[in-house]
């Protein structure tokens, strides 16, 4: 039983995400429980997934990213002017508020609203971190073996088993 990252392990780490000037974006270090993921079902950016590989307990490892390699790049269309009666009526609606919207093909489309008007939304379905150089400081903390219902279900679970 190897105990080095590879497909079908749960690996556990520790990180801190920077954007390119060096402020600090996300980070699970400062009392935060480990982020467990199921290794090779994409949970985490490919490019991730790629430099963790055979990394084991304890290893660190600091990854900068271009955007291409990141969330994207930032594309103009898809920042997009909406008609009003395509959302729910009576819903508030303010500049800055998140939203999911589904799209014809059934995905789903996370989306920043930029501004309300009384016939149109205009909303940025970019992600919110495209555009940006990307920098991670990882730390592996453990490195398992799958139980078989983590990898049907192509995810980590709990100590306590299925939680979702």
């Amino acid at each position: 039983m190897s105990h080095t990252v590879a497909p079908g392990k749960i690996v556990g780490i520790y990180y801190t995400l920077k954007d390119g000037a060096g402020n600090v974006l996300d980070t699970n270090r400062k009392g935060g429980k480990p982020l467990a993921y199921l290794h090779g079902k994409g949970s985490l950016l490919p490019a991730v997934e790629a430099e963790l590989e055979g990394k084991a307990k304890n290893d660190f490892v600091q990854l900068s990213l271009p955007p291409e390699k990141g969330y994207g790049v930032r594309r103009d269309d898809l920042v997009r002017k909406l008609e009003r009666k395509l959302f729910p009526a009576g819903q508030a609606l303010t500049p800055g508020m998140r939203m999911n919207r589904q799209l014809p093909d059934g995905r789903v489309a996370g989306a920043i609203i930029l501004e309300v008007g009384d016939e149109y939304i205009t909303v940025d379905e970019n992600h919110p971190l495209a555009g940006m150089a990307l920098n991670f400081e990882i730390t592996v903390c453990g490195v398992r073996d799958a139980r078989a219902e983590e990898t049907v279900h192509g995810h980590a679970h709990g100590a306590g088993g299925h939680q979702h």
